[in-house]
């Protein structure tokens, strides 16, 4: 498959909105006690703001008539002067998504390697991100892509 990855447009935001509604329906899956059903992270109005915003870049693979199979939103993050952390600048992956149709096909594993170029040409230390534990297909993705767990959240049901 041909494929190209590029910062996303406002001319991508439909396909955008579209894998949006994916990833909300696999948390709300995995989750029901924590994510709504049948909602997006962004609305229309945060989601063009995020695309116009150079410290909130989002990666898109698109095919050869340019229509998007995937994304990575990201976001830059830096702690200066911080009391106990150092200034490290690190680019975080919000949200990376493929479209279900199309998973297998190494569409994830291309954008995860644009990101880590983009991470380096901006001079990040390191990408982190966050995956929840009952995205366990998300987990084996990310392991395979030699991630490692940096932190870990827990919680106890009340």
């Amino acid at each position: 498959m041909n494929m190209q990855i590029r910062r996303a447009e406002e001319k991508d935001m439909k396909r955008i909105e579209a894998l949006l509604l994916q990833v909300a329906a696999v948390h709300h899956q995995g989750r029901p006690d924590l994510f709504k059903k049948g909602t997006r992270k962004y609305n229309d109005d945060e989601l063009l703001a995020i695309i116009k915003d150079d410290a909130r870049p989002i990666l898109v693979a698109c095919d050869e008539e340019d229509q998007v199979l995937g994304y990575a939103f990201c976001i830059f993050q830096q702690h200066v002067d911080d009391s106990i952390l150092t200034d490290i600048k690190t680019l975080y992956i919000d949200d990376l998504c493929v479209d279900e149709t199309l998973r297998g096909k190494h569409i994830g594993k291309n954008l995860y390697e644009a990101v880590l170029i983009y991470a380096k040409e901006h001079d990040c230390y390191n990408v982190t991100l966050n995956v929840w534990a009952c995205n366990t297909s998300a987990m084996q993705f990310y392991e395979a892509c030699g991630l490692k767990p940096q932190k870990v959240g827990m919680e106890v049901i009340l």
